[in-house]
């Protein structure tokens, strides 16, 4: 037995790093792989290991509290700092007019998610017990599967009752589980309620497809017919006619060549446009008929090359500033964002990550692609140094105390708010302060989930002490009574709202509640009826600011009711 001894110890002795280590390991690993499994095609994902870290609590698999602590909230500032980083090019992009009634809804639906916890609140428990409040605050965020705001509520509560703060852990992973199944059941019900045909969903979205005008770019080869346009410049056709395209070449007396601002128009050129959707016709009509054209005729042959903006310097460069056709020769027509391709509008700033498509003579091509540098491997090198400049004006912000009448302490986003705006705010404007900000997806990916497995391991292995005490002998029941109406009730209201008063498409409507609950597993689930991309865009365009709103509303009631 002594042989075993050193065996032994690495698993009880708490205070050890390797104890540490071996802890999370364990707790970490088997969370992951427990969260795999399906239940009626439905998983939990990374959230299980909360609930493997509660039974190793439990059984006195523990470490320091405050080396959990430390642990979990770096977590936490890793995981919101990364999802901010990722939304923020594109929210407030996300506010267009369909958007804005999106987020409309979805900030409904958050304020209707809070008004029934109160109401469960005051229905079900003894409102003069203190920590009653705060535990039914954790089973809100188990109701909406919001990790982020449970987070954030209990740092506010540990700014309100210090060490002895409620245990709200146990009441989030009670209502956690069936808060995942209520969110997928309100989304089918719906869908029987407003009497909705997927067969039909499906159509419309193809017919909205069909129809959309948008900034994708069109290309298209004209022939100059209208003779007003004989000997005006290229830059006053342009501002004359006051929409953005780029002329990629033209032909002209039987030669090819590569335009730039001063080129001059003649009646019976030809040429290839490149503009946006929304702009094809107004151009085909002020210069002349779609016709077809032979680009062989070239006296210098021409390459149209897809290449990568790389180069750190570019970042935050317009197109326009580029001097790409009067400087360089050619012209860039379109670029790749995100996986999106766009028209290339001269104001639009180049960020690191940005794939451009230029067309020109081979050797400048060359020329441009050497300054736009085009090397993936150094994309392969996460910007380090901006994700620990953000965390740290996070922190910052976060402990800026915000005095609002009525709060026995000042408002402070704290660790989750602070860094979550911070990294929305440079991962939309960084370029212009000259920080790179571009993440691989995987890199981003691989940042959120350790920090948010760091997070849920901390959380459920402080919870299990007390968890099966405030569960079995506890209220545990009924927060999970209480936690399935704080998901299903408001969903069922904002979701025929939505469809019946809004028009809103079902796909749309389904990727919408899974971002306004932040749940993966509901956006599986509406991605696997549909096979447009609708519950993608419903769920992207209300994620950030949800997210953002999850994360205040736990703070603010904590401070506002909990004191």
């Amino acid at each position: 037995m002594a042989s075993f001894q050193w065996l032994i110890n690495l698993f009880t002795t708490t205070d050890s790093v390797a104890h540490i280590a071996l802890l999370y390991a364990v707790v970490i690993a088997v969370g992951v792989y427990l969260g795999k499994i399906k239940i009626f095609g439905i998983s939990l994902g990374v959230t299980f290991v909360l609930f493997a870290g509660i039974v190793a609590g439990h059984i006195g698999f523990t470490a320091p509290t405050p080396i959990l602590t430390f642990i979990q909230d770096f977590g936490l500032i890793l995981f919101v700092f990364m999802i901010g980083l990722q939304v923020g090019p594109g929210f407030f992009e996300s506010f267009g007019t369909a958007g804005i009634k999106l987020n409309g809804l979805a900030t409904t639906a958050i304020l209707l998610n809070v008004c029934v916890m109160f109401a469960c609140y005051f229905i079900f428990f003894d409102t003069g017990n203190k920590e009653n409040l705060p535990m039914m605050v954790g089973t809100l965020y188990g109701a909406v599967t919001n990790t982020p705001g449970l987070g954030a509520a209990n740092e506010a509560l540990g700014t309100v009752f210090g060490t002895q703060a409620p245990p709200i852990a146990s009441a989030y992973a009670c209502a956690y589980p069936l808060g995942v199944l209520g969110i997928i059941g309100a989304t089918i019900l719906i869908r029987y309620i407003c009497k909705v045909k997927l067969e039909q969903e499906e159509q419309d979205l193809a017919a909205q497809e069909g129809g959309n005008v948008s900034k994708k770019p069109h290309h298209m080869h004209l022939e100059v017919s209208n003779r007003y346009l004989e000997g005006r410049t290229l830059l006053q056709v342009h501002d004359f006619l006051n929409r953005d395209f780029v002329v990629s070449r033209i032909l002209h007396d039987g030669h090819v060549s590569i335009p730039n601002r001063d080129t001059v128009f003649h009646v019976g050129d030809q040429m290839y446009i490149v503009c946006a959707e929304a702009d094809y016709e107004a151009i085909v009509a002020f210069i002349g008929p779609v016709v077809e054209v032979n680009w062989e005729q070239q006296d210098q042959p021409l390459v149209s090359k897809r290449i990568l903006v790389t180069n750190s310097s570019i970042n935050g460069k317009t197109l326009g500033q580029m001097h790409f056709s009067s400087v360089h020769g050619v012209n860039v027509t379109r670029f790749t964002r995100h996986g999106m391709d766009l028209f290339a509008s001269a104001s639009l700033p180049l960020q690191v990550g940005d794939r451009i498509m230029v067309v020109g003579p081979q050797d400048a091509v060359d020329r441009v692609a050497n300054l736009m540098g085009n090397s993936v491997r150094r994309l392969d090198a996460p910007n380090i140094a901006t994700i620990f400049v953000g965390i740290f004006l996070g922190l910052i912000f976060g402990s800026l105390p915000i005095a609002i009448p009525g709060m026995p302490v000042p408002l402070k986003l704290g660790l989750a708010g602070g860094p979550l705006i911070i990294a929305i705010l440079i991962g939309r404007y960084g370029y212009k302060i000259k920080l790179v900000t571009y993440t691989s997806t995987s890199a981003n990916m691989m940042l959120r989930e350790i920090g948010l497995v760091l997070f849920l391991a901390s959380v459920g292995i402080k919870a299990g002490a007390s968890f099966f005490e405030t569960v079995v002998q506890g209220d545990g029941l009924l927060y999970v009574l209480t936690g399935f109406l704080i998901t299903i009730i408001p969903i069922l209201i904002v979701g025929p709202v939505a469809r019946l008063k809004f028009k809103f498409n079902y796909f749309t409507i389904a990727g919408m509640i899974a971002g306004t609950y932040t749940d993966p597993p509901a956006l599986a689930y509406a991605n696997s009826i549909c096979t447009k991309d609708a519950p993608a865009v419903g769920y992207s365009t209300v994620y950030p600011l949800s997210m953002f709103l999850r994360i205040l509303t736990a703070q603010m009631v904590v401070l506002f009711f909990c004191g």
